[in-house]
């Protein structure tokens, strides 16, 4: 065991020169003294043994691969080395550099170390070359970016391009580096030139353009102040509230500033005024609505008025065109008060002197109302009946007779009264539409006419009151027989003729006297009443006369006993 410990306290140089003559022949000494010692057999010594040898085999073969490994890494680096060298040789391109010979001696790492020197210089003189490119190359960026009128920052980033790093191509840099500052030096005197020749008509066109903004400016400042004026203007004639109005104090408070006085960047703008345009567009609706809602009241009024007093509304067509004009804008409100007021006060003055004939002619319809009535209560057979209400009912027959004789007294003075008021007007006196003096001459002739009937028919009862009475007298009739049928004759062909009269009464008096609904109905259907009056019309006295005819035929034959 001491043996073998000295053995391992041996220098390594030593050990490795008598590794097999010493340490191992040592060892396998010891080995076979342990083998005879303990009696192993010849097969498990030989198995050993072999164990043994496959064991140094490895640890050789491992030692073997690595330094393997180590020589293939000093290829590769000595190859890259010599590719680098060679690029580098290749890309600065110059003659004077240090070559290497064709075939090196020595062993790798001596290859590898005579290289690595050569390759640092190269390194050192290809970035020496790549500053000089790259400040040649920026300050031809930047020459151009000047000439083509770019910022430099554009132009800061500088690409070099190392494959080519060659003396010739510097060359080539600087030329046309040297080129460009002449360029740039020839633009430089030509822009000088051109500033000190710079001449009257620049400065005319420069005179002339301000002068057109400044003119742009006043008109700009005269639009803002008609704006601002009518959007004032609107606010006070619609009562508009306070809240709404700083939103265009910016406008308002140019209104007394001239155009001199304005400077504040941004107060004359194109949007300021749209937007302005657009308020007052706004309100201008408002307006028109409102003066379309105070136009409307103001004619019903007006309706109100001509509708009491029965006069001409004014046509429908006549108001479409204002409210045109009020939508349109071209009517002003203060005008459109004024004219509405101007013809409701002229509809009062009319109404006002129309107002004693339109009681006369009040008077003259409720007459009209109870002849018609006692005309129909006339021909009642029952009114002297014994019945309830009927003392009610001569009574107002009484009533009604002392009105119907004041019918023609009435009818003279109306048509006096309007006559008269024609005159002085200079107007014919319409009522619903219809002349009045024609309702009144045609209630007239429908009078005479039926005056007439009845006269007639008074004197033919007193002819055959006589025949009654002389026959009565010849055959010695009885008095009371004979009057008692004389009389129930009598109101029996009377009845048909006041009937007759009557209904031709209500016909005509149902175009003429009634004609105010009718013209009420037709003003509100948007169309004109028919006026058809008697004299217009002589198929109309002609019927009456037919009527009259006819009736007076029933009493022309003998009446039998």
């Amino acid at each position: 065991m001491n043996d073998q410990m000295s053995s391992l306290q041996t220098p390594i140089g030593m050990r490795s020169n008598t590794l097999l003559e010493t340490s191992c022949g040592f060892l396998l000494q010891e080995l076979k003294m342990i083998w005879d010692e303990l009696g192993e057999d010849q097969y498990e010594r030989e198995k050993v043994l072999l164990d043994l040898e496959q064991e140094c085999i490895e640890v050789y073969r491992r030692k073997v691969d690595n330094a393997n490994k180590s020589r293939t890494c000093l290829h590769q680096e000595l190859a890259e080395a010599e590719a680098e060298f060679t690029h580098l040789l290749l890309s600065l391109s110059e003659q004077s550099l240090p070559r290497r010979p064709e075939k090196m001696a020595g062993t790798l790492k001596e290859q590898l170390d005579s290289i690595i020197p050569e390759l640092k210089e190269l390194w050192l003189r290809k970035e020496e070359r790549v500053s000089q490119f790259r400040a040649v190359q920026g300050q031809i960026q930047k020459i151009c970016a000047e000439i083509a009128g770019q910022s430099d920052e554009s132009s800061s980033i500088t690409i070099v391009n190392e494959n080519d790093l060659s003396l010739k191509k510097l060359e080539e840099y600087q030329i046309e580096l040297e080129r460009l500052h002449n360029e740039k030096n020839e633009r430089v005197q030509r822009v000088e030139k051109y500033i000190e020749t710079v001449h009257n008509f620049i400065l005319d066109k420069l005179k002339s353009t301000v002068e057109s903004l400044v003119e742009e400016k006043k008109n700009r400042l005269k639009k803002l102040h008609q704006l601002g004026k009518a959007l004032t203007d609107l606010w006070d004639l619609m009562d508009a509230p306070y809240d709404d109005r700083p939103l265009f104090s910016h406008v308002t408070n140019l209104l007394s500033v001239s155009s001199a006085e304005v400077s504040e960047p941004g107060s004359l703008t194109i949007d300021i005024m749209q937007q302005v345009e657009a308020e007052v567009k706004r309100l201008d609706q408002l307006k028109a609505t409102k003066m379309k809602e105070l136009f409307r009241k103001k004619q019903d009024e007006m309706d109100d008025i001509c509708n009491k007093s029965h006069m001409e509304i004014p046509s429908r067509k006549q108001m479409e065109n204002i409210i045109h004009l009020i939508n349109s804008g071209e009517i002003d409100h203060a005008n459109l008060l004024m004219s509405m007021d101007e013809q409701i006060s002229k509809a009062k003055e009319e109404a006002s002197s129309r107002k004693s004939i339109m009681e006369k002619v009040e008077k003259w319809m409720s007459a009209s109302d109870e002849e018609r009535w006692l005309e129909e209560y006339s021909m009642d057979e029952n009114r002297y009946s014994v019945i309830r209400g009927a003392h009610k009912n001569l009574r107002r027959a009484e009533r009604a007779r002392i009105s119907v004789s004041k019918i023609p007294a009435l009818v003279d003075l109306l048509i006096a009264s309007t006559k008269s008021w024609e005159k002085e007007t200079q107007k014919v006196f319409l009522y619903d539409e219809v002349p009045l003096l024609a309702m009144l001459e045609e209630y007239n002739i429908l009078r005479q006419i039926r005056e007439g009937e009845k006269q007639r028919q008074q004197d033919k009862k007193k002819v055959q009151s006589q025949i009654v009475v002389g026959q009565e007298n010849a055959y010695g009739s009885r008095p009371g027989t004979s009057s008692r049928r004389f009389s129930i004759g009598g109101l029996s062909n009377a009845t048909p003729l006041n009937r007759r009269l009557s209904l031709g009464f209500q016909q005509l008096g149902s175009r003429s006297i009634n004609s105010a609904s009718q013209g009420i109905s037709f003003i509100k259907e948007g169309r004109k009443p028919h006026g058809q009056n008697l004299i217009a019309r002589p198929d109309l006295l002609s019927h009456f006369r037919d009527e009259t005819a006819s009736v007076m035929s029933t009493f022309s034959g003998p009446l039998s006993p």
